[in-house]
């Protein structure tokens, strides 16, 4: 009984290679012009500039912050801050604090008025704006 040897097929190493080289294909389109590639590189650099920006400056914040809530801490007061804070709180002056009125409605000081200004008029302003 004579046997007769199948031929292997073609199509399926054919068909393995195009499938392998379009993964290949793929692969070299995203190294290149992907999201992450070499083509967008400049855009992600920029990007990491802007974040570390973006992160200095919040930092900068949280510092600031730290730092006030370190100022209120009752084993740390500081005795100008509190007489300060209490004295802007209270609308009252020390006799060594420098005043300077502002007219509410210019926004402009009237400490070189003073002379001109009459006391009935000073007092006028005073209880007008009760924040000076």
């Amino acid at each position: 009984m004579p046997t007769r040897l199948k031929r292997p097929a073609l199509w399926r190493p054919l068909a393995l290679t195009v499938a392998l080289l379009g993964f290949q294909g793929y692969l070299g389109f995203s190294a290149i012009g992907g999201q992450f590639g070499i083509d967008n590189r400049a855009q992600i650099l920029l990007d990491i500039d802007q974040f570390k920006a973006k992160s200095a400056a919040l930092q900068a914040e949280i510092d600031a912050y730290r730092h006030r809530a370190t100022l209120m801490d009752t084993r740390r007061l500081d005795p100008d801050i509190i007489t300060e804070r209490a004295r802007a709180l209270l609308n009252m002056a020390n006799a060594d604090d420098i005043l300077v009125m502002v007219d509410p409605v210019t926004g402009e000081p009237l400490s070189g008025k003073y002379e001109e200004l009459a006391t009935d008029e000073l007092m006028r302003l005073i209880e007008a704006d009760s924040t000076l």
